[in-house]
């Protein structure tokens, strides 16, 4: 009988820049199509940590396990979209040649309703909203059939109520289609309103110094509900914020 993988690793992982060790011997776990959410100070390996599981840098040493073979999308903190091409087009950009121009943009309209975005397809990134482009940023993410979305700080220099937007509006696409979600951050609140897993990361060399789990139903959370508070004292006390 097959086994159903469901989890993937990182096994004994090493890395240095400059003499300046990052990680060593480093392993850890996230679940497959849950949202794991990573905190830890600036600068400590989190970015690092994402570009290794992308392919973007190679580990000086380390397996990686279970991520064969997956493709990847990424949301990043600038939305980087295509300035010469439309909301409809930078989200068909991602799809396959393969499928007939109407099924795309069957595809795109869907992804562009479930951002809220209806009637602005046609426009261009620079006629948008910050708020807008990383909309589309997360429809981009979900048109492309990936295993795995990774996520660096997409919501950093947002206002509360953008960010709470953007949370609310990724989580109700994720419920409906659930990827294996990494999302990269230094929020605690960013981390409790979205993660069904938390992990907070030391300064390196880069140790998980607390794991959470968070059980209250996505589109129950709000900052500052009783079921949250607790946990996120716990994750200030490993932050080193009480």
């Amino acid at each position: 009988m097959e086994t159903v993988m469901t989890k993937l690793e990182i096994i004994q992982l090493s890395k240095a820049y400059d003499g300046k060790v990052i990680f060593n011997d480093f392993s850890i776990t996230f679940p497959i199509s849950q949202i794991t959410c990573i905190l830890g100070p600036s600068g400590c390996g989190k970015t690092t940590l994402l570009n290794i599981i992308g392919g973007i840098t190679a580990p000086d040493t380390g397996t990686l396990k279970g991520w064969e073979d997956k493709t990847i999308s990424y949301i990043f903190q600038d939305p980087r979209l295509l300035p010469w091409k439309t909301v409809e087009e930078n989200i068909d950009f991602v799809l396959s040649r393969d499928i007939p121009l109407p099924e795309r943009k069957k595809i795109t309209g869907r992804f562009i309703r479930l951002v809220e975005l209806e009637g602005f397809s046609g426009y261009y990134p620079s006629k948008l909203s910050g708020g807008m482009r990383q909309r589309v940023s997360i429809a981009r993410a979900f048109a492309y059939p990936s295993d795995i979305i990774l996520m660096d700080e997409p919501l950093k220099g947002l206002d509360i109520k953008l960010k709470m937007s953007l949370v609310r509006t990724f989580s109700r696409i994720w419920q409906n289609d659930r990827r294996t979600v990494l999302f990269v951050t230094h929020d605690v609140d960013e981390a409790l309103m979205l993660g069904n897993y938390i992990m907070v990361l030391t300064p390196s060399p880069v140790k998980v110094a607390a794991s959470e789990t968070v059980t209250e139903p996505l589109d129950k959370r709000t900052p500052g509900i009783e079921g949250l508070v607790a946990t996120k004292n716990r994750l200030l006390k490993a932050l080193g914020s009480e």
